[in-house]
């Protein structure tokens, strides 16, 4: 018997040898067995049965009119692409490719310590400031990298201050953040990035041995995590907020088979969360990369492995996140946006975030200018000192590269069940396929996020209340 109803766009993929998974544009999501998606796709599933209100409910099919569907799904994507609302919201800015550490996988070419040849000047800076304030966002987050920024902290400090008095006038939603290695940082700078509301992010890649392995300082005689440990301390004494430092991992080959050990070092330190984060293939993670790197497919173990160790551990009740998880988790349970300018349709290179060089060159990602470290320019959008916002912002480059970087529309994407959740990433694809778009059977990014969201996906499907009940805990 056939029945009356319309069938609204969707994608779907065998998420198991019984079941299908269909998910609509907007990130709805339903499980069918074979049985029913046949019935479903030829017009016989009833249209009064629970399984059909499931879909109806999801907006994969309907009864009812369908412009008045069409218009709650477009009320639905408006939400999930609010973030292209604002514009460039990120801005990236490097006072210095100095730095103090020997990191491994080191993706800028740092400079010595006491070598000033790439320190920004204050020309540079003041143009800076004011590109960023040519800006239409009204929320401004500026965040020092480097090198390590902490190194010409008289560059941060008049960045800030530059910063805050023209937002006297711009009144914006202003806000700082500083990535340090932490082993620089003295109580009266701390004091001042408090002062001035500016958070501090670092990086721990776990217990003393693996934190060294992967992260030495030059001076060799230095003990780099004792230090960050003594700092974290003081840091948090001088805040008085012990969520003031956040920290972000690296996964080296060493790190392999160790994440739990990462995870407990994570926690004896006061952190509530982590980012599993892989290698970038960018810099000496690049060039020497038969010493650091590993197959995702590993990754991707260890990465399940970690999950499955912080689930067991909330369950416990030591509340404790893995921040690509939730951070997937939001795109898949809730209508909301998320900000992560690594992982967006239209991709977030430019749009969302962009960095500012020592020098004045803006680039629309980091990644961007690690490639410029190696003399490849590509994703080069100009400089304060030569052009203006306008000239930059909304030039050629960044037009091609945003019309080239919807996941709706490219190759291998406009298809997928996971489409909804995921994101493109020019610059990588460029890096290590190429071109802007990229191959997706063979994209190491493509295959690390399908198979974490499919792991995310099969979680939610078998339904445990206490882990559900986590991954709510984590959104919130």
């Amino acid at each position: 018997m056939k029945y009356e109803y319309t069938i609204l766009p969707f994608r779907f993929d065998h998420f198991s040898n019984e079941e299908y998974l269909l998910t609509n544009d907007v990130g709805e999501y339903i499980f069918l067995k074979n049985a029913d998606f046949e019935k479903f796709v030829t017009h016989e599933l009833d249209s009064k049965s629970d399984l059909f209100y499931d879909l109806a409910s999801k907006q994969i099919a309907t009864t009812d009119k369908v412009e008045d569907v069409v218009k709650m799904l477009a009320t639905k994507f408006r939400t999930k692409k609010s973030i292209l609302r604002d514009f460039t919201s990120l801005h990236m800015v490097v006072p210095t490719l100095r730095c103090n550490s020997s990191c491994i996988y080191c993706q800028v070419k740092r400079h010595e310590k006491s070598d000033h040849s790439a320190d920004m000047t204050k020309k540079t800076a003041k143009n800076i400031v004011k590109c960023i304030f040519d800006g239409p966002s009204p929320y401004i987050k500026i965040e020092f990298q480097g090198g390590d920024p902490s190194i010409d902290f008289e560059m941060v400090k008049y960045i800030i201050e530059e910063a805050e008095w023209v937002n006297l006038f711009k009144k914006r939603d202003l806000s700082f953040v500083i990535c340090t290695n932490l082993t620089l940082l003295t109580p009266d700078m701390v004091k001042y990035l408090k002062k001035h509301k500016c958070d501090i992010s670092t990086s721990l890649d776990g217990p003393k041995d693996l934190h060294d392995t992967n992260r030495p300082l030059q001076d060799k005689k230095l003990d780099h995590h004792e230090i960050f440990e003594k700092n974290v301390k003081m840091v948090r004494d001088i805040w008085g907020d012990a969520d003031c430092v956040s920290a972000l991992m690296t996964t080296s080959k060493y790190s392999l088979g160790r994440y739990k050990e990462i995870i407990d070092e994570y926690i004896r330190l006061g952190f509530n969360n982590i980012f599993l984060r892989s290698l970038n293939p960018y810099g000496f993670a690049s060039e020497y990369k038969e010493k650091v790197a590993y197959p995702i497919e590993e990754f991707i173990e260890n990465f399940k492995e970690g999950l499955d160790y912080i689930i067991e551990i909330n369950k416990k009740g030591t509340f404790f996140v893995e921040g690509f998880a939730a951070l997937l988790l939001k795109r898949i349970l809730t209508p909301f946006a998320t900000g992560f300018v690594d992982l967006q349709s239209p991709a977030g290179v430019g749009i969302a975030g962009a960095i500012y060089d020592y020098d004045g060159s803006v680039y629309v990602a980091d990644e961007g200018r690690m490639l410029a470290r190696f003399k490849n320019y590509y994703f080069k959008l100009g400089n304060v000192n030569e052009n203006t916002f306008q000239e930059m912002f909304n030039g050629k480059l960044l037009h091609e590269i945003i019309e080239n970087s919807c996941t709706e529309c490219l190759p291998g994407c406009a298809d997928c069940v996971f489409q909804p959740y995921c994101g493109a990433d020019p610059v990588r694809n460029y890096s290590v396929q190429g071109d802007v778009v990229g191959h997706r059977p063979t994209n190491e990014m493509c295959i690390k996020t399908k198979a974490i969201i499919h792991y995310l996906m099969e979680k939610l499907h078998e339904g445990d209340p206490e882990t559900i009940k986590i991954f709510w805990s984590w959104i919130k």
